[in-house]
């Protein structure tokens, strides 16, 4: 089974960013001068993934026109000799094949994803929530292809937090996978990140977690889910959990978790933007050397 679709849910809120998403989507916040919705646009096509499934609420048609053909921008910028820039304008509607769906009611992740079931079918899948910028040399989402290829089943990406951050998130108990059929380089990365999963605990008490490996915005989901998804009653704030229906699916087949290699930033929080923003910038061809040179001259 091969991964060919994404879906992204984008229908949230934005509240944590208020007053500044009072009229524009949180998905469209820049970083550096990417709207956030664009870094995982471009993991999923560069993890090889030719459908992106959007899940879109009230609001969001920022993000489908960000991703459409602008022939009248593309236009003036012709016309003004910004030939390169409007190649790498035109360059974003070619990203790969989009579609949308609306949510119509605001009920969860869960909800997001199941609402994206018939056009993602009976096949397996990978999800991505964009407050989650992973800067990796391989994408986090094809890392966790190669897991899926070689299991078939679910995967989630998980990191070590701090142990009095783990209430902020899913947490996995799980044991390592000790499997001797791999290869040696492949014992030697993989024999290290990846957990086969015995539990998971959403939000947990420090003093509870059965772990610090929490679960972030990456999934490759078998069609299986939505089978849970639609039999999950509704939890806390009155929203289908994606980490309810995650649990009754690991009574029914494995689930493992991935060590993913890369940084990721929690572009959802504000420190966690403003971090990304610096880190990004400090890495740009164009910006990293006088934006270096400007922070050496704060007197913090």
């Amino acid at each position: 089974m091969t991964i060919r679709k994404a879906v992204l849910p984008v229908a949230g809120l934005g509240t944590r960013f208020l007053p500044a998403t009072k009229a524009q989507p949180k998905e469209m916040l820049p970083i550096v001068d990417k709207p956030l919705v664009q870094y995982a646009v471009e993991e999923v096509a560069a993890s090889g993934i030719s459908l992106a499934i959007f899940v879109t609420g009230r609001g969001k048609d920022a993000i489908q026109d960000h991703f459409d053909v602008s022939f009248e921008l593309e236009h003036q910028l012709a016309g003004r000799g910004k030939e390169s820039l409007r190649e790498h304008i035109r360059s974003i509607s070619g990203l790969l094949q989009m579609t949308y769906i609306r949510q119509k009611e605001a009920l969860g992740l869960g909800h997001a994803i199941l609402t994206a079931r018939d056009l993602v079918g009976n096949e397996p899948f990978a999800v991505l929530l964009s407050d989650d910028v992973i800067d990796s040399r391989v994408p986090c989402i094809k890392q966790m292809v190669e897991v899926f290829e070689r299991y078939g089943r679910s995967v989630v990406a998980i990191q070590r937090v701090p142990r009095n951050a783990v209430s902020s998130y899913g947490i996995i108990k799980g044991q390592l996978v000790q499997d001797q059929s791999w290869d040696a380089p492949a014992r030697l990365v993989l024999g290290s990140r990846l957990y086969r999963i015995d539990d998971m605990v959403e939000k947990p008490e420090p003093r509870k977690a059965p772990s610090n490996l929490a679960i972030i915005g990456r999934y490759i989901l078998t069609p299986a889910i939505f089978h849970e998804l639609a039999r999950t009653p509704r939890g806390a704030g009155g929203e289908i959990q994606l980490t309810d229906a995650l649990r009754r699916l690991l009574s029914k087949e494995p689930i493992y978790g991935f060590l993913f290699e890369g940084k990721r930033y929690d572009a959802g929080d504000k420190l966690g933007f403003l971090e990304a923003t610096v880190e990004m910038a400090l890495k740009r061809p164009d910006l990293g050397k006088p934006f270096r040179q400007y922070l050496k001259t704060l007197k913090l």
